[in-house]
């Protein structure tokens, strides 16, 4: 489980997140809140990419601020523009480019490619320029590079912002399939209504703690 406690964090003088108190362990977790109300910041907690000002996350007992390498093996994070995360050419290349840096082997690498490829039906692309494939594909490829590094949790911030419509149904299905814990900061309410839990954000706290139905519903009315 991922817990937090005590947690607060400013930017400059501005107050972005206000004493959190959290256990996540429900396998699907949604997150949402107004523009500014701390979700991001929430997110990338997380897995280490920020540390708190003042209090402790924790990832099965790690803590984020003494244990960030390990941390972000368990963690995975998927960025809303995956050109943020696509970082080298071709397809095979970027999906291989983490595994290199845990020193497997080369069958090892190959292995965990090629079943990463199969996932989504990426297999007839393994040579294709990452950066001229389609906004969708993109998103899974940053998925599967995610995946690829086998993480117990996964946090996706906006993953579905910049896709059309056919891309987000097949977004959302790959979500929905993940044997790995996910945690998804999202404005796509239909994304998240069948998830086990959502969290409303708003200015640093979390007001709403909740089943979807009940939490959306809070949320859709407080935006009203």
């Amino acid at each position: 489980m991922i817990q937090l406690h005590a947690v607060h964090h400013h930017f400059g003088e501005r107050p972005v997140l206000r004493g959190l108190e959290l256990t996540l362990s429900e396998r699907r977790i949604g997150v949402v809140g107004g523009n500014g109300s701390g979700k991001s910041t929430f997110a990338r907690l997380l897995n280490g990419l920020l540390v708190p000002e003042r209090g402790r996350v924790l990832v099965d007992g790690l803590d984020t601020r003494t244990h960030a390498r390990a941390v972000r093996r368990q963690v995975g994070f998927v960025f809303q523009n995956p050109d943020h995360q696509i970082v080298l050419p071709t397809v095979e290349e970027d999906l291989a480019f983490g595994l290199k840096n845990l020193k497997l082997s080369p069958a090892d690498i190959a292995e965990r490619v090629t079943t990463a490829l199969r996932r989504y039906d990426l297999e007839a692309l393994r040579h294709h320029p990452a950066h001229l494939l389609s906004g969708g594909q993109k998103q899974l490829l940053a998925l599967s590079g995610v995946l690829v590094m086998a993480p117990r949790y996964i946090v996706f911030d906006e993953p579905t912002t910049l896709l059309d419509l056919r891309n987000r149904r097949r977004f959302a299905q790959a979500i929905h399939e993940l044997p790995q814990t996910a945690i998804v900061v999202s404005h796509d309410l239909e994304l998240l209504r069948d998830f086990d839990r959502v969290l409303v954000f708003d200015e640093g706290r979390i007001v709403h703690d909740d089943v979807p139905a009940t939490a959306l519903e809070a949320y859709v009315r407080s935006m009203a």
